[in-house]
């Protein structure tokens, strides 16, 4: 999937790994070094952070604005990435990204009272399953689009970031930085309203 937005900005930044001639030839290896690793970081999981800057921010244009300020965060501070978990990272920011942005556009967030194109996500070994996470699987893409759009904020990135995009209960805790009990508990929360929400809509 090409995105037109990155895409605009490779002369710029040259963040993609293409090095203009010009810059290559004046043995800054640094540039090279740091814009191959934004390259091997961030290309393999592009869909993926236009997936939830999407369905955080619910709205096609400022998700892109989202996920190129993601992009040139993670550009001026690609040193401090540990290389455990590419993935993870990029989510993590483009997630802070969106709030963010959702603070300075003044919107509401959710109070949720604890401490696009949608696919389910395959099952994934290591983590409990439920009658509910199974039914969530089964569940066809306009359903399950129709359903996860109602979801309150929190709910919505937890649900997204373990249903559709099939991430661990550790990596969710990380990237939205929160206890595994409370990525847990807001797992169970948002299932069961996704189930009631397919209740009522077979009603």
């Amino acid at each position: 999937m090409n995105h037109p937005a990155i895409s605009q900005d490779h002369h710029q930044l040259d963040a993609l790994g293409r090095i203009p001639p010009e810059k290559a030839r004046t043995g800054t290896n640094n540039m090279v070094d740091d814009s191959t690793r934004f390259a091997n970081i961030v290309l393999p999981h592009l869909d993926d952070a236009y997936a939830l800057a999407g369905w955080l921010t619910d709205n096609a244009v400022d998700a892109e604005d989202v996920v190129q300020d993601a992009c040139l965060h993670i550009l001026r501070n690609i040193k401090r990435f540990a290389g455990d978990n590419a993935r993870a990272w990029l989510l993590t920011i483009v997630r802070q990204r969106a709030h963010l942005q959702r603070k300075d556009h003044s919107a509401a967030v959710a109070s949720v009272g604890d401490s696009h194109i949608v696919e389910p996500a395959p099952s994934i070994a290591g983590d409990f399953e439920t009658p509910e996470s199974a039914l969530i699987a089964k569940a066809d893409r306009v359903r399950l689009q129709a359903a996860m759009a109602a979801l309150p904020s929190p709910f919505l990135e937890t649900v997204m970031l373990r249903e559709v995009q099939g991430l661990s209960y550790h990596q969710i805790a990380e990237i939205i930085e929160v206890p595994i009990g409370t990525v847990m508990s807001r797992l169970a929360r948002g299932r069961h309203l996704l189930i009631s929400a397919f209740e009522t809509a077979d009603s």
